[in-house]
């Protein structure tokens, strides 16, 4: 049918140039930004779901720098401890030295003043090694609560390690051993080891102080190598859950270009043929001739 009014071809021609400059500005969008989803129309499903992997993601890399700085606190707790052990052999040296008849007065007077500043530095170790400004052992982290690590993306996911009956047993155990640990700055010369009875008494006790020690430094380590393992759970986790939203929310360069090359070509030709359309009103006019 010939017509002045209604140019079929040429309103088909229109919609498929619309069609197409549509879908090519889509295909020049997620080429210039690399993502395949630039707004909720592109795919609304894909969106909340890409969203929601996205905050976990975000989550468990907050959760993973949260393991690494509780495991940086665990380790230095347990570095003191390892001093303390130190300190706490070298006091039981001292004690069995001086429990040895052949030890004169003079000698076990020396061994006691050794004893004594040791006894001092055990109090200043256990009582003052801190983390980001707060206590750890005697009076601070570890000896009042349970210890509350956060290790995963959702308010379930924690981790609760109660040392503080360790860590109570220890400064007992060492408040025992060593008149100077409970009184540093008192300026009389302790008795732990000034006999041989008294020595051997000290012995007894010091070996009891090392083995709550290491019972301490046992709990510290079990509760370090499970957060190295929430770590790399959270590390395979993490990886997975942003290479699912990748797949989502990231375009695929090969297949977009080929779009926007089929697209252009498209256009070209929709655009010719709608110039083709106009022509056909000419041929009104020849049958008026």
């Amino acid at each position: 049918m010939l017509s002045l009014h209604t140019n079929n071809a040429g309103l088909s021609a229109q919609n498929a140039i619309t069609r197409t400059q549509n879908s090519l500005s889509t295909s020049m969008t997620r080429l210039s930004t690399g993502y395949r989803i630039n707004s909720a129309m592109d795919d609304a499903a894909g969106l909340q779901i890409a969203t929601r992997l996205k905050a976990q993601t975000s989550g468990m890399g907050v959760a993973m720098r949260n393991t690494q700085n509780s495991t940086s606190m665990l380790q230095t707790a347990e570095g003191a401890l390892d001093e303390v052990s130190n300190m706490l052999i070298r006091m039981k040296d001292l004690a069995t030295q001086a429990a040895d008849a052949s030890s004169t007065t003079a000698d076990k007077g020396a061994m006691q003043s050794e004893f004594d500043a040791l006894g001092k530095e055990l109090s200043n170790v256990l009582k003052n090694t801190t983390f980001a400004g707060s206590k750890l052992m005697d009076g601070g982290t570890l000896g009042t609560a349970a210890l509350q690590f956060q290790i995963g993306a959702s308010s379930s996911e924690t981790m609760s390690v109660d040392l503080s009956a360790a860590m109570s047993a220890v400064t007992s155990a060492v408040s025992t051993a060593t008149a100077k640990y409970s009184a540093p700055t008192a300026t009389a010369a302790g008795t732990e080891i000034a006999t041989g009875t008294a020595a051997n008494t000290t012995i007894t006790n010091l070996t009891t102080a090392l083995d709550k020690v290491g019972e301490l430094r046992s709990g510290l380590g079990a509760a370090a190598n499970r957060l190295e393992h929430v770590y790399n759970n959270l590390a395979n986790i993490s990886t997975n859950s942003k290479a699912a939203a990748g797949r989502i929310m990231d375009v695929d360069f090969a297949t977009e270009s080929a779009n926007m090359t089929s697209n252009q070509m498209l256009l070209q030709a929709s655009t010719a043929m709608l110039k083709q359309s106009n022509s056909q009103s000419s041929l009104v006019m020849s049958l008026l001739q």
